[in-house]
């Protein structure tokens, strides 16, 4: 069985992959990129373990349920968007074994067999996998969004990678919406967005994840970049699912969606 890699990936705005026009259009560079993952793995994934930006619980937690319904927490988009279907199946199994692996390295952790997969799960994956034909749990970042801790999460579940068990950290480089002046197709990155890329790149670069960990003491302008940090978190999962220590993450893609570093990530 091939061992499959872990990703950081940006999930997009809402549900624009699915959408038509310009909002659609703005989206086609990174909908082409995420299109394209399934090509750069070894093999097709047994499951997909996917860490979702949108859900922050007290304890670690995974959906364990079988169908889980889709949770459609994007707000102001045209009708048809809520009518959205991403059949994949769950696997309780995986949901199970996850949070086994969890408490085996000294942590709590939850299945949940009732909550859904939101959009940080269902619209990168129904780009990832239209088909939706490979098995998906999606898990909770923790409440305290603690770096430290997320590379801990993420290291206890890197032997699901040797099952074949694709980690995908669903969220965004930057997320500064609240500071964005541009909402145009081919705005210009903002200087907070490009000095925080610039930092996170070189830390990446290096493979210096105590570094990323301390971004609030040192990166520039992260309270611009991420207001609030839930979309950054995820990729301390995917950093500490790395088969070594010092592994380097290759990165997928680079540049700027208006305004927002869409840079992705692959870790060996």
């Amino acid at each position: 069985m091939a061992r499959m890699p872990s990703l950081f990936i940006p999930h997009g705005g809402g549900p624009s992959f699915f959408m038509t026009g310009e909002r659609k259009n703005q989206y086609q560079a990174t909908e082409d990129f995420l299109s394209s993952i399934q090509y750069m793995l070894p093999a097709k994934p047994e499951a997909i373990l996917i860490i979702t930006a949108h859900w922050e619980t007290r304890i670690p937690s995974f959906t364990g349920g079988a169908k889980p319904e889709l949770i459609y927490d994007y707000y102001g988009f045209p009708p048809e968007t809520y009518e959205l279907k991403y059949p994949a199946p769950g696997q309780p199994a995986l949901a199970q074994r996850a949070a086994q692996l969890i408490k085996q390295a000294g942590l709590p952790a939850e299945v949940d067999a009732d909550y859904g997969w939101d959009h940080g799960v269902f619209i990168p994956l129904k780009v990832m996998y239209p088909e939706a034909n490979v098995p998906v749990v999606a898990m909770s970042l923790h409440e305290s969004l603690n770096p430290e801790l997320h590379s801990h999460l993420g290291r206890a579940l890197a032997p699901l990678r040797d099952e074949g068990v694709l980690i995908v950290g669903s969220g965004f480089m930057t997320h500064g919406l609240p500071f964005l002046r541009d909402w145009s197709i081919d705005a210009k990155a903002p200087g907070w967005s490009s000095d925080f890329d610039q930092w996170a790149a070189d830390a990446i670069s290096r493979g210096d994840v105590d570094m990323l960990a301390s971004y609030k003491d040192l990166a520039p302008a992260v309270n611009y970049a991420h207001p609030t940090v839930e979309h950054f978190t995820p990729l301390f999962v995917t950093l500490g699912a790395a088969s070594e220590p010092d592994a380097i993450p290759e990165t997928l893609i680079e540049g700027f969606w208006m305004g927002l570093s869409k840079r992705s990530l692959l870790v060996a």
